[in-house]
């Protein structure tokens, strides 16, 4: 067990890696602290969270890249794995495209902090994979932007070519 989180900067500005104050597995299985407001504001991250959300997927499935200007959010994979990709969507930033990718997985636990104007994609590595989020605002999908998952212009590497997208992440134009 541990009793402080450790976190990590990435290559991009605010984009933090995460290891969750307490990691406990035996026989029985396992236990997870997920979030815990005093331990993480003691860590620096002050952020508010106000609605928590999760998505399950089978193999194969890549949602995103999605984002919005104003939520920041912690993600966490709760079961199975899945590749998570963050990229700078902040048209004004300097890094606007760059992206860090990491993969997330129940068996090891980590979270990413993603702060605002930043997109989220992530493709299911696993069977199956429950996709975790806490969020700093209320869900409002007309306020999001969208980028193909494939966008030329960021480059992204993705250990697939021909993942199961839904409408909405195979769009022909941003």
């Amino acid at each position: 067990m541990a009793d402080a989180i450790v976190v990590r900067q990435t290559a991009l500005d605010k984009v933090l890696l995460i290891t969750p104050p307490t990691v406990y597995e035996d026989f029985r299985g396992g236990y997870v602290e997920l979030y815990n407001e005093d331990l993480y504001r003691s860590a620096g991250i002050e952020a508010h969270f106000v609605q928590d959300d999760a998505s399950t997927s089978r193999r194969h499935v890549l949602r995103g890249i999605h984002g919005d200007g104003v939520t920041t959010k912690l993600i966490s994979c709760l079961y199975g794995s899945f590749y998570l990709v963050v990229v700078d969507c902040d048209q004004a930033s300097p890094k606007f495209g760059r992206w860090f990718s990491v993969t997330l997985s129940a068996s090891r636990p980590q979270q990413v902090l993603v702060p605002p104007k930043h997109g989220l994609a992530h493709l299911v590595m696993s069977e199956a994979a429950i996709f975790h989020y806490k969020q700093t605002t209320y869900y409002e999908r007309d306020t999001q932007f969208t980028y193909r998952w494939d966008e030329p212009r960021f480059g992204i590497y993705w250990p697939i070519r021909d993942p199961i997208l839904s409408p909405r992440d195979a769009m022909i134009e941003n």
